[in-house]
């Protein structure tokens, strides 16, 4: 697979904060990529790096073949971004503002109306095209920003936490729309801390205070950060009896999840040693990316397991 992007030890930092810590990631043509970490992580420096926007601090980068430092135009110039304050003009309507996107990124005038049209229907606002922007719902103006994004029809689109502030039914169609434009050969990189859209990207990448934990599928990472048997306790003072659960000698993780207690056994034989030793049933639950997020963001730190 063609790569799009490339990074070697990309680095930002303000003052003495490093916000990205020597980010070193690849991502194919045609893949959705997640970015997934908690607010602050460093998400979206790292996107206004590769976006051109930020000037990295060390490393270096390659973006749709061009030099992240010195060719920084020419990466602007073929590049959707939309951030997630939606940068559109509520005093223009849906057709002012693709018209006024259309100028920005230079689709050539005898396209626009053809692309505006083909906008129109990717984000379903026919019929509400004289409609101003500011009369639009939070998930019809979310988008419209992807139209406007994608006007020009680029090979890659970068997407800051898209999805803030919209219903659930929103998120969904909204990404329904992500996996259109990434089979038709359109590289997605996408920041998110919603689980659920992580699972429908083809490659995550977790981050936490600047630096990469983990790069992979959603299914493999579940296997290979989780090894053993997950289950869930639902144990009074949960809080206070972490200690003791994770001491046992075939727990190899213990963390909190509101108020259960998730542990990764050793084998899935050592339930009855878990009923046995605590007086509780354990219940067998499947891995989610909350408990690999969790795993990992406690390994990183070697502290507790609090979410």
């Amino acid at each position: 697979m063609e790569d799009v992007i490339v990074t070697e030890n990309l680095t930002k930092a303000f003052g003495d904060f490093i916000a990205v810590d020597r980010l070193n990631i690849r991502i194919g043509r045609g893949e959705i990529y997640g970015f997934l970490g908690p607010n602050g992580a460093g998400k979206t420096t790292a996107i206004r790096m590769l976006c051109g926007i930020l000037e990295p601090t060390s490393g270096s980068a390659t973006v749709l073949g061009y030099d992240l430092i010195t060719e920084t135009e020419k990466i602007k110039a073929r590049i959707g971004y939309m951030s997630q304050k939606f940068s559109l003009y509520e005093d223009l309507t849906v057709e002012e503002n693709l018209s006024f996107y259309a100028g920005i990124y230079n689709v050539p005038r005898r396209e626009r109306t053809e692309r505006i049209q083909e906008m129109i229907a990717m984000a379903r606002l026919a019929g509400r095209e004289k409609e101003l922007v500011a009369n639009l719902s939070g998930g019809w103006k979310q988008r419209l920003a992807l139209g406007c994004a994608i006007i020009a029809r680029p090979a890659l689109v970068f997407l800051d936490e898209p999805t803030s502030g919209v219903s659930p039914t929103s998120r969904r169609a909204f990404f329904n729309l992500i996996r259109e434009m990434a089979a038709s050969g359109t590289t997605v990189m996408v920041t998110t801390h919603f689980m659920d859209e992580a699972e429908r990207c083809h490659k995550i990448a977790f981050i936490s205070e600047g630096r990469l934990l983990a790069v992979d599928a959603p299914g493999n990472l579940k296997k290979s950060v989780l090894r053993g048997h997950l289950v869930e306790l639902a144990l009074p003072g949960a809080m206070d009896r972490m200690e003791e659960i994770a001491a046992l000698p075939y727990v190899k993780d213990c963390t909190v999840h509101g108020a259960m207690l998730h542990v990764l056994l050793e084998d899935v034989r050592n339930e009855g040693d878990v009923y046995k030793d605590i007086g509780i049933r354990p219940k067998p639950i499947v891995p989610s990316l909350e408990d690999v997020f969790v795993a990992l963001s406690k390994r990183s730190r070697g502290g507790s397991g609090n979410a």
